[in-house]
C-alpha cells in the first residue's frame, strides 16, 4: 500500500474509512460480480434490471449511494465525478429496452468505480476538482443539442417535401 492518504475528514478516523471503503467493496461486487456462469461474473444489478423501472431505480439508487458514501468520506471532486459519471453512463445505457439489459450484464459501473476509489486511495490518481471534467461533459452535452437540432430540422424539411 502507498503511504498516500487523502485528507482528513474532521470526526473522521482512518478505521472509519477503511470500513465505508471495505462496505462499498463488497456492495459493488455483489452489485456487479457476485455470481459467476463458468469464467463469467455478473452481480444483482443487470438481473434488478429486469424488473421495469423499480429495477432500474434501485440499481441506479445502489450505485449513487456507493458514490456518495465514499464522497462522505472524503474522496476528491474528480474522483467522485468520475464515478457518478460512470454511474449516470449505466442507467442511460441500461434504460435501452432488450439492449439495456445485455448491457448490463457486460458494463460494469461499481467495478469501475471501485478501480477509482483504489487508484485515488493508494496510487494518489483523480485529485483534485472536476472542473475540467465538467466542462468537456458541458461542451460535448452542447455539441450533441445542437447535432439534435440539426437532425430534426432535416427531418422536419424532408417530411414537409412529402406533402
Amino acid at each position: 500500500m502507498d503511504s498516500h492518504r487523502p485528507p482528513k475528514i474532521p470526526g473522521q478516523t482512518d478505521l472509519q474509512r477503511d470500513r465505508d471503503f471495505r462496505w462499498v467493496e463488497r456492495f459493488a461486487t455483489l452489485l456487479d460480480n457476485q455470481f459467476s456462469i463458468g469464467s463469467f461474473r455478473f452481480g444483482l444489478d443487470p438481473l434488478l434490471n429486469f424488473i421495469p423501472l423499480a429495477g432500474q431505480a434501485i440499481s441506479l439508487g445502489s450505485a449513487l449511494l456507493l458514490v456518495l458514501v465514499m464522497y462522505r468520506n472524503g474522496v476528491s471532486p474528480n474522483a467522485a465525478s468520475k464515478m457518478l459519471i460512470n454511474v449516470l453512463w449505466d442507467a442511460f445505457l441500461g434504460s435501452i429496452p432488450f439492449l439495456g439489459n445485455v448491457f448490463d450484464f457486460f458494463k460494469k459501473a461499481n467495478a469501475k468505480n471501485i478501480k477509482i476509489l483504489k487508484e485515488y486511495y493508494y496510487q494518489g490518481k483523480h485529485q483534485g476538482g472536476a472542473k475540467r471534467l465538467f466542462v468537456g461533459l458541458f461542451i460535448l452535452i452542447l455539441l450533441t443539442t445542437f447535432l439534435l437540432i440539426y437532425l430534426l430540422w432535416l427531418l422536419g424539411a424532408w417530411i414537409v417535401t412529402l406533402f
